[in-house]
């Protein structure tokens, strides 16, 4: 497919042109042959505007004198030679390409600047971002095979992409099909990105100038490369570092303009946003922003913080003057036209601005970090947002329930009210009741009493049979009345009764909280003295055991100081009574005083002084004495032997 061209007038003076001012400062370093092609440039843009002028001027005056024609033969002779010389210049750089960017470096740059031919724009575009051999080419066929979601916004905008310019006039043009064509295949690739508005000038731009597959690696290098992807990611936040920079770059260097912007409440964003995302291809005519675009592909973003700066200090005397509202319309239709006839002043005032890279370093850290904090106040904002919604919600929630509780409450006062009310009447029907139960008991007196004297006086004939009958008939009705009383009563009791059950079933609430607590605490207190007796008990059981052992230790010495039961004959060893070797006054009348005595294993040793056999004898008595009482004198004999044995050993 053949490449789009511009329109031939703008597109040679485009080519051909040149800076008319003197040249940049990079220039100095030059050596004197590439500062002599530098001059022959400026002298064919020179005569090129010449040439321009006087043509306007022959159009104008329709004047046809000899001495024009032959001035303009002149110019348009010398202008031949010159672009020769470029188009040997720049056929040369194509096909040296790497020895220029490596030792030419300088020159390379400033031939650029000037701005790079029509005709060798394609493949210096390509040789400047290192387009020329992508693998992505070799897809772009497949993918416009494939559905992309960004279709419909992509057709949207395609027909307010250069509506004027022929190429891309009219629905179903070429340039609008081949637009469509590299943005679908872009968005496919770039699934993050997609597509977005701003994106397709650029695409349109590099369309005019190469096939769609080279515009289409162009493009890709170029959102890769040169920070475009991340301008055009849909956060934007590279375009929020550069607004940034740019407000600080305009309050260094024109404080002023910014002073006033600010005053105007006119940001930056509001004019400044276009010129970053289509590197003014939607502010300049064509031919001055595909110089700038010349530039930007070698240079990158710096260009446009140049060129926006060099706008603002050009125009800042009648930007000063002007609101909000005069400002805009003034960068929409003055400052677009004001460098057409020659872009190099453009250029140049664009090079005479101040531009620190590490100052410029340095700014993007500190967006960094002032983004980073924001997001985190963001962070914690949702935070106590989501805080606040869960407590709005808890609020409510204990709101309905109280308003329930309350709602309860006040049935509950109504319900005991009424019941108060239902109680007092039945009481007072009660009371009634009860007056009428006196009142037949009274009656029910009076009749007895009646029959009474009615009985005494049966006797006396002189009562008729008629008073008989009437009395009886008096009793009956006082039975009945009574029957009716006893009933009516039975009933009214059995109200109270149930009354008073329902009223004693709704305490009070205050009531309740109060005997709740007391039942706590007698709780508690049934838990410690439930304790308390179980460790009484326990040392109760331990004193009795303790006191259970002591007293048969002590029953066991009474028994064995008491002896075996009491001999007839006593035994006479050496003159001396056996029976009388004790004392009868010295031993204890009972065990009580046995015990006060405190009689132990001492006394025992004291009072006999036996040896160990005798001892053994002593221990012996102890089995017989538990049944000492149906002892008989042979079993004191028995006992005995071992003892006088010893004797007589």
């Amino acid at each position: 497919m053949a490449s789009p061209t511009l329109s031939p007038d703008s597109s040679s003076q485009e080519a051909l042109s040149a800076p008319t001012c003197s040249p940049t400062s990079d220039s100095e370093n030059l050596s004197p042959d590439e500062l002599e092609l530098l001059a022959k440039l400026e002298e064919q843009n020179r005569l090129l505007e010449a040439d321009s002028k006087s043509m306007r001027s022959m159009n104008g005056s329709r004047r046809n004198s000899g001495s024009s024609l032959v001035s303009s033969s002149s110019a348009s002779s010398n202008l031949s030679h010159l672009e020769e010389d470029t188009w040997i210049l720049w056929g040369r750089i194509a096909n040296e390409w790497e020895e220029w960017r490596r030792r030419k470096e300088k020159l390379l740059k400033e031939l650029i600047r000037k701005g790079i031919p029509h005709h060798f724009r394609a493949i210096v575009w390509q040789l400047l971002c290192s387009a020329t051999d992508m693998p992505v080419k070799n897809q772009y066929s497949e993918l416009l095979k494939m559905s992309s979601p960004c279709e419909k916004l992509i057709r949207r905008d395609i027909a307010r992409t250069y509506p004027e310019h022929e190429f891309f006039k009219g629905q179903d043009s070429l340039g609008q099909e081949v637009l469509f064509n590299v943005m679908k295949a872009y968005s496919l690739v770039d699934r993050e990105v997609g597509y977005c508005q701003g994106s397709a000038f650029i695409v349109g731009l590099l369309l005019m100038q190469m096939p769609e597959e080279e515009a289409f690696c162009v493009f890709v290098r170029l959102m890769q490369e040169y920070r475009l992807r991340e301008l055009f990611k849909p956060s934007m936040a590279e375009l929020g570092l550069c607004i940034y920079q740019f407000e600080y770059m305009l309050q260094e260097q024109l404080p002023d303009l910014n002073t006033h912007f600010r005053s105007q409440s006119f940001h930056t964003s509001m004019y400044a946003s276009s010129w970053f995302l289509t590197l003014f291809l939607t502010t300049f005519p064509l031919p001055v922003a595909t110089r700038v675009f010349d530039i930007f592909m070698y240079e990158g973003l710096e260009i446009v913080f140049r060129v926006g700066l060099a706008l603002l200090q050009v125009n800042q005397a009648e930007l000063m003057q002007l609101d909000m509202e005069g400002m805009s319309q003034y960068f929409q239709r003055v400052i677009p036209h004001q460098f057409d006839s020659c872009p190099d002043k453009l250029v140049l005032k664009a090079y005479q601005v101040k531009y620190n890279p590490k100052k410029m370093k340095r700014l993007e850290k500190e967006y960094a970090a002032m983004k980073s904090k924001e997001m985190e106040e963001q962070i914690e904002i949702k935070r106590l947002r989501t805080e606040n919604r869960l407590l709005k919600q808890r609020i409510e929630t204990l709101e309905k329930e109280s308003a329930a509780l309350a709602d309860r409450l006040i049935q509950g006062q109504v319900t005991r009210a009424q019941e108060a009310e239902e109680n007092y009447v039945i009481k007072r029907e009660l009371a009634v009741v009860r007056q009428q139960c006196s009142s037949a008991a009274e009656d029910l007196q009076k009749a007895q009493s009646t029959i009474r004297q009615l009985q005494e006086q049966q006797e006396n004939p002189r009562l008729t049979e008629d008073f008989v009958s009437h009395l009886e008939t008096e009793l009956e009705q006082s039975r009945l009345r009574e029957t009716e009383t006893l009933g009516a009563l039975r009933e009214m009791q059995d109200k109270v009764l149930d009354m008073e059950k329902r009223n004693s079933s709704l305490p009070d609430e205050n009531n309740v909280a109060q005997l709740q607590e007391e039942l706590k605490a007698l709780k508690v207190r049934e838990g410690q003295a439930v304790a308390s007796t179980r460790e009484l008990k326990l040392q109760l059981q331990e004193l009795s055991d303790t006191w259970q052992d002591q007293i048969e230790e002590l029953k066991a010495e009474v028994r064995l100081l008491k002896g075996p039961p009491p001999f007839e004959d006593p035994l006479a060893f050496d003159g001396l009574s056996l029976a009388r070797h004790l004392d009868e006054d010295s031993l204890p009348s009972s065990d009580e005083e046995l015990l006060g005595v405190g009689v132990g294993a001492a006394l025992q040793d004291a009072l006999y002084p036996l040896s160990p056999r005798d001892a053994r004898f002593f221990r012996r008595l102890e089995r017989p004495a538990k049944d000492s009482e149906g002892s008989s004198d042979s079993d004191a004999d028995e006992l005995a032997a071992p003892y006088s044995q010893g004797l007589d050993n």
